[in-house]
Parts: structure tokens; sequence; C-alpha cells
């Protein structure tokens, strides 16, 4: 008889669309969204200004260059932000970064506000300044959520879910199986009873199998091999040919053994090449084993 008792923990997904984590989420990226199109549209906005600037002081028959001139102001603004954001993701801080977006954004900022003339009004002044402060700071803030994202990155080094998201725990199975004791039986004349031991089982030893090895000894037998010792020929012609022999380890052809032999000073007979080849081989037997691919 036995008692089982079984525990199953497991995680309940809740799949709702507005959680607080789902309302975040979205208000992030419509956050992003919205800063990159006010960053797009303030750039817009200041840059087109400059170029009625210019194109009212000196560039107006230059069209092409009036419309390339404010780049040599906000683009300083650009350059700047993304040396910031590098310096940033570095823990360090990037003063000369820092000097270009100022120099860059109150140059932008005064040339916008200059152009409008010396006889506007307040409310002119205003709105030629609204762009190029607005500009600076869409850009500040798309580069401060590109620096929050690349920082998670690096430390993680893996996505990982925003605050608020519990990871789904994986079902735990317990199972206990308990086998019951009965309680043992009080006897009729109040007396005390001595549980039973149970029986000790015997020890049994695991039979161990022979195993058979072959101990006989190996014998390593050496094979004798030829070296090829050399052999002293007196004619010159055959110890000529015979050197050919282990130039390559190939028995030497005909037109072989005349060049070496014209190069020696020794002529250049065939029919003597031939007859110390066969001389040489017939002192070495061995040399007939000897491929004769390019024998003659």
């Amino acid at each position: 008889m036995s008692a089982a008792a079984r525990v199953e923990a497991r995680s309940t997904g809740v799949d709702a669309p507005l959680t607080p984590v789902g309302v975040e989420r979205a208000i992030t990226a419509l956050a992003s969204v919205l800063t990159v199109v006010l960053t797009a549209v303030a750039f817009w906005l200041s840059y087109e200004h400059l170029q009625e600037v210019a194109a009212a002081h000196g560039m107006a028959e230059a069209v092409a260059r009036s419309w390339a001139w404010p780049a040599t102001v906000d683009l300083f603004i650009v350059i700047g932000e993304l040396l910031i954001l590098r310096a940033s993701l570095a823990h360090k801080v990037d003063w000369w970064a820092i000097g270009l977006v100022t120099a860059g954004d109150g140059a932008s900022i005064g040339l916008n506000v200059a152009g409008v003339g010396q006889d506007a009004n307040v409310l002119n002044y205003v709105v030629a300044a609204v762009p190029p402060v607005a500009a600076l700071l869409a850009f500040g803030a798309l580069m401060r959520q590109v620096h929050a994202y690349l920082a998670r990155r690096a430390m993680t080094g893996v996505d990982t879910p925003p605050p608020g998201v519990e990871a789904p725990s994986t079902p735990v199975t317990i199972s206990v199986d308990r086998p019951t004791t009965p309680l043992p039986a009080e006897p009729a004349d109040g007396t005390e009873q001595v549980p039973e031991l149970p029986a000790l089982l015997p020890e049994v030893e695991p039979a161990s199998t022979p195993v058979a090895v072959d101990a006989a000894p190996v014998a390593a037998s050496s094979t004798a091999v030829d070296l090829c010792t050399p052999v002293v020929y007196p004619n010159r012609i055959d110890q000529l040919v015979r050197a050919l022999y282990g130039i390559d380890f190939t028995q030497p052809s005909t037109a072989r053994m005349t060049q070496a032999m014209a190069a020696a000073g020794l002529g250049a007979s065939e029919s003597t090449a031939r007859t110390a080849r066969g001389r040489v081989k017939a002192r070495e037997p061995h040399l007939a084993d000897f491929p004769a691919a390019i024998a003659g």
C-alpha cells in the first residue's frame, strides 16, 4: 500500500494586449518614430532657411551652391552627436565632439535668426530660431535612445526582455511515493512487543568471468635489406652509367647516357652506352628492378 503525493507547478501565460509591458513597448516605439520624424523636419526647415539666406547673400544665381552651403553648418551637429555617442559608449567625454555640436548649433541658430532681417519683430526671430533648436534637441534624444539600446546589448549580449517581464517557468512535476508502515498491534496481555528486524539479505558476490589471455610472445623478425653497396668500376663509362641509376632510381635511357658521356668528354656512342649499361646490370642484378619507363 502506498500514498502518492503529486505536486505540479506550472506558469499560466497571460496573453493580454494591454499589459503594462505592452504599453511600455508601444510608447517606446512611438517615441522613437516621432523623434526621427521631428529630427528630419527640424533639419529640413533649418536647412531650407539657411539656403534662402545663402541665396540672398551672393548665391542667388548659383543654385547648387546655395543648396550645398547649409551642409557646412548643419553637418557639424550630426558629426558631433555621433562622436559624443561613440565616447559615451566607451565611458569617456569627448570635448572636441561637444565643441563641434556647440559650434554647429550656435552657427545654425545665429544664421537662421540673422537671416530674418533687422526690421522683423520678435516673433519672426523666434520662428527662425525654433527649427535649429528643435533639430539639436531631437537629434540628441535620438542618440540617447540609440546609446541606451547599444549599452543594454553590450552588457547582456542578448536581447533581454523589458523590466516587468518574467521568463516563463518550466513545469515541474514532483512525485513522492512513500510506503505506509502498519502500526504494530498491541498484545492482549499488555506486554510490550519487540518489532521483528528484517532478515538480512545474504551478500552475493558477483561472479567474475575468466578471461583467457593469449600471452604468447610475438617475435619481431627483421628482413635483411640490400642497401645496394656501391661497386667500384674500373671503367669510367661504367662508373658514369652506374651513377645515373642513383639520381632518380630509374633505369637511364640511351639518350640520357649519351648526353652524360658527351658532357664528361667520353664520346656519344649509343652502342658503347648500351654495352656499359649491360655490364652494370650484370654486376648488380638488383638494378633491373628499377622502373624502366624512360629507358631506351
